[in-house]
């Protein structure tokens, strides 16, 4: 990739898809710590995710939770019920493609469910058994073709980043100057100077940044949802303290977010109960290792129970009930800090988005409790839903969160 300033004619090679098969090589989630992980993990840290980039994209994702709220509006005037884990999931994808690319990747619920059931399939393929991971021989013959599904899903999402970035760098030519200042415009100034980030590392990041942060976002805004309306008092703690604190029916701003400890502390609950990613990633002890009275050997696949750490009662009191006051005047947080709640992983391995999904599922969050009304589909009881989770490398509701809004005049 080639885009030069000093030019006046700005030419610029096109961008071409690179080879999926070699994704697994270049995935941030899973490379070994090395000279290239260090500058992608930089590159995330002080660029993509920093509060200066996502204070300067909170209009965009302003505008996506009003549509989201305008559609909802629309099915509350005819007392139709949503499917919450598909209408948020379309919501959070446009919200991410939006800080990314400054489009919207999804139109329709049909295309909503379409690329949902993409991205669970990756996620479900990363987390699948594999023989030929045990007896690399087989690698090259795949017999349960997980890699040829893999690599089929992949290049779906790679044909996709490719047409926006080729439309991104023709926009380029003709101006000479950024064009829409999202995260791709900074990948594309950063690949000027830094021979890491190029055109094989802006697609296969564009996917970490999708696959990441479409699928657990949408399901834990789905289990925050469910809780909420399991739990009624919750959800009035919840709408009181939203019309104290910005007024009833009004959607919630990012810069509400410091002032709304009980709905800051929900999330955490939910994050406590309902991990998105409960194993987290499977890692790789680099040495032998002693931890609690157990020897981990060198190279052994490493797999850690936060679901299992958020239910232990030695740790948490009444650990099977949803309690978000527990949070309340605790300084315990996600940020990898207290390892009783590690939903994104802590150390230097801790999930580099964590601060975008935690400015989205608090945005969506407060604006839906703050501007509905919810009752669940067929007049079912809160104490008759089905609290069910559905196990994989992500953590889903076994069955969906359909529910009927209402409505809160401002």
């Amino acid at each position: 990739m080639c885009f030069s300033p000093m030019t006046s004619s700005c030419q610029i090679e096109p961008f071409h898809t690179v080879s999926v098969l070699d994704h697994e090589h270049y995935t941030l989630p899973f490379i070994p710590v090395s000279p290239l992980w260090k500058e992608l993990r930089k590159i995330c840290n002080t660029e993509l995710f920093s509060h200066r980039t996502l204070d300067a994209s909170q209009d965009l994702r302003r505008k996506k939770i009003q549509e989201l709220l305008n559609d909802i509006d629309q099915r509350s005037q005819v007392g139709e019920a949503i499917d919450v884990g598909t209408a948020v999931f379309k919501t959070t994808i446009n919200l991410l493609s939006n800080t990314i690319f400054s489009v919207d990747l999804i139109q329709t619920h049909g295309e909503a469910g379409e690329f949902k059931d993409l991205v669970t399939d990756i996620t479900k393929l990363v987390g699948t058994p594999n023989v030929a991971d045990f007896f690399p021989v087989l690698k090259m013959i795949d017999p349960q073709g997980v890699k040829k599904r893999q690599a089929k899903n992949v290049k779906k999402l790679f044909d996709i980043f490719e047409d926006l970035v080729n439309q991104r760098l023709k926009m380029r030519e003709s101006t000479c100057v950024d064009t829409n200042k999202d995260m791709l415009d900074s990948m594309l100034n950063i690949s000027k100077e830094n021979e890491f980030m190029d055109n094989n590392m802006i697609q296969h990041l564009s996917h970490d940044l999708f696959v990441a942060g479409t699928d657990t976002t949408s399901s834990t805004l789905e289990w925050a949802m469910t809780e909420l309306i399991h739990n009624p008092e919750a959800m009035l703690k919840a709408k009181k303290e939203l019309e104290e604190m910005i007024g009833c029916g009004i959607p919630l701003e990012e810069s509400n977010i410091s002032n709304l400890p009980y709905l800051q502390a929900i999330i955490k609950e939910t994050f406590r109960l309902h991990p998105p990613v409960p194993l987290l990633l499977p890692r790789k002890a680099e040495r032998n290792v002693d931890i609690g009275g157990y020897t981990i050997p060198k190279d052994a696949q490493v797999l850690v129970n936060v679901w299992n750490i958020g239910r232990d009662p030695t740790i948490w009191v009444n650990p099977t009930l949803f309690s978000p006051e527990r949070f309340l005047g605790s300084d315990i947080d996600v940020k990898g800090r207290n390892f009783e709640l590690v939903p994104f992983g802590a150390g230097r391995r801790i999930c580099p988005g964590l601060v975008l999904a935690n400015r989205m599922l608090l945005l969506m969050l407060g604006s839906l409790a703050n501007s509905f009304d919810w009752k669940l589909e067929g007049n079912m009881k809160p104490e008759n839903m089905n609290m069910d989770d559905k196990f994989g490398i992500t953590l889903q509701k076994d069955q969906p969160l359909r529910v009927v809004p209402v409505r809160i005049s401002k």
